[in-house]
């Protein structure tokens, strides 16, 4: 089994920490490179391993929620562009959208 040393164990109230998981509206306020730091620090431990399996768990939950919220990041930034390049295209037509 490997134990997670003080060098390698992520710092108190980060992702490492399972008690450092605040309500579900603290991951909502997140940007999308905060999530996906964060999300990276929660593997980082995950692989690390030595913590408990109920941990584990909650630290695994929590990256479930981490990842959703960068797949929800970046779904609105791929909208943003989409919106922009239908814009340009209907400029580029004279006002009628392209087909």
């Amino acid at each position: 089994m490997v134990r997670v040393t003080p060098e390698a164990a992520p710092p108190a109230g980060s992702a490492g920490d399972p008690s450092a998981d605040g309500p579900d509206n603290s991951i909502d306020q997140l940007g999308y490179e905060q999530a996906r730091d964060e999300l990276a620090d929660v593997v980082r431990a995950l692989e690390v391993g030595g913590l408990s399996l109920d941990d584990s768990l909650t630290l695994w939950e929590r990256g479930e929620r981490l990842a959703r919220r960068c797949e929800q990041q970046l779904a609105g930034a791929r909208d943003r562009v989409d919106a922009v390049l239908h814009a340009d295209a209907s400029d580029a037509n004279g006002g009628r959208p392209e087909h």
